[in-house]
């Protein structure tokens, strides 16, 4: 695995969301705080860049967006043992392991859409940068979609994936079942994965904090040919729902779970 060179781009993760689907856990944090084997989901999405060598974040906070900043801000005692003294309220972190990351952590807006929260970091991003939701997983390898980005020379790279299936398929004849698939997938199906390279090009088509990414700005490249796509087969799964947190929690009590490298 190969490794950016310091000074690389930054990443930039979209962390604003509510969540709506999983309300149950996002009623009290923010979507990207979920936690997956005991971490939350955004540091997940974090080491796997970190593992690239790209270790500059801006994290675009809306919703709730300072449970993550307490988080990040106070990473350290998070992760280590301390003694704190009760009558002077003086905080000792006796031991512990601190990732060498850089963190800026950007209110982008309660109610901002996607590219409303990109147009907001502009101040942060003056040349090309790593784009990524805060809720999805994925083994993608981010040297490889760097260099196809690179090839294509376009404005954007978008990972592209296959949907993961989520209904069970029926063939019917004459009222009897004759083919039952347990939710399948087509392999020629595509969706957008996230794991973006985006060019600083891009904010002259941001317009405002009501503008979606996924919208006008990238349906515009796209009749443009300026977008172009990183194809990945492998692992990619987003955090919508109860059940795929559960399902993420499952897979992240494996020796190697499937988005580590």
């Amino acid at each position: 695995m190969s490794s950016a060179a310091s000074g690389g781009p930054k990443v930039v993760i979209l962390a604003g969301g509510r969540g709506t689907r999983i309300s149950e856990e996002t009623h009290a944090i923010p979507k990207p705080m979920v936690m997956i084997g005991g971490r939350p989901i955004i540091w997940h999405i974090m080491n796997h860049y970190a593992r690239y060598g790209f270790n500059d974040f801006v994290i675009a906070c809306g919703y709730k967006g300072y449970v993550i900043k307490e988080y990040f801000t106070n990473y350290l005692r998070h992760q280590s043992d301390v003694t704190v003294n009760l009558s002077s309220g003086a905080t000792t972190v006796l031991s512990g392991h601190s990732e060498n990351w850089t963190v800026t952590l950007a209110d982008t807006g309660a109610e901002s859409m996607t590219g409303g929260r990109i147009r907001r970091l502009r101040p942060f991003l003056d040349e090309r940068f790593l784009l990524t939701y805060g809720d999805g997983l994925s083994n993608v390898p981010i040297d490889r979609l760097v260099a196809r980005h690179e090839e294509a020379g376009a404005t954007v790279t978008v990972t592209a994936v296959s949907p993961p299936p989520r209904f069970g398929a029926l063939e019917i004849a004459n009222g009897r079942v004759r083919r039952f698939a347990e939710k399948p997938s087509d392999p020629h199906d595509r969706i957008n994965g996230g794991y973006f390279v985006v060019e600083p090009g891009i904010f002259d088509l941001l317009t405002g904090d009501d503008c979606v990414f996924e919208a006008e700005p990238l349906s515009l490249l796209a009749r443009s040919g300026d977008l172009t796509a990183y194809v990945h087969d492998g692992f990619w799964m987003a955090m919508d729902t109860v059940r795929e947190r559960d399902v993420l929690n499952a897979l992240a009590q494996e020796d190697m779970p499937p988005w580590t490298t």
